[in-house]
């Protein structure tokens, strides 16, 4: 697979999250293997039946959401893409938007479909600063740690 393949993945895969939404999470089929292994800070979930229902629970309620990638890397069998994900949700910081940096390391199988998904990303950035007594203590930790460095 050539440099141009291996990056059209990535902006699949980016195209693909920047449209999803509650009304088409059937379409998770068309990118992830159904023994689709994927972890983030909170989760880790084992097929696309998980995956999918994961999705409609954090969907449910999302009021939008949008990654712009800031650098990708990939060869046939991989590829790590950097994002700013800006999303409001009502339940989170009054629904306001907001914007957390991550990255997502993908494994493709043999059939081009998403075998391993990794999303790494401040839990602290997304949500707990975003609550008002647990931001402040957070912030205050960060602090601390900070001056101690």
């Amino acid at each position: 697979m050539n440099e141009t393949n291996t990056t059209e993945r990535l902006e699949r895969f980016l195209n693909f999250y920047n449209n999803l939404s509650q009304n088409n999470l059937d379409s998770l089929a068309e990118l992830y293997a159904t023994n689709v292994e994927f972890i983030d800070p909170v989760h880790h979930m084992l097929g696309l039946e998980q995956l999918q229902q994961y999705f409609s629970h954090a969907y449910a309620r999302l009021s939008s959401c949008h990654f712009v990638a800031t650098s990708q890397i990939a060869n046939q069998d991989q590829g790590c893409l950097s994002w700013v994900m800006t999303f409001t949700h009502d339940a989170i910081g009054n629904g306001k938007p907001i914007s957390v940096h991550g990255c997502s390391i993908v494994h493709w199988n043999s059939e081009g479909k998403i075998a391993y998904h990794r999303d790494y990303y401040d839990l602290n950035e997304m949500v707990l600063q975003h609550i008002p007594l647990l931001g402040w203590v957070t912030n205050k930790i960060k602090q601390k740690m900070a001056k101690e460095a």
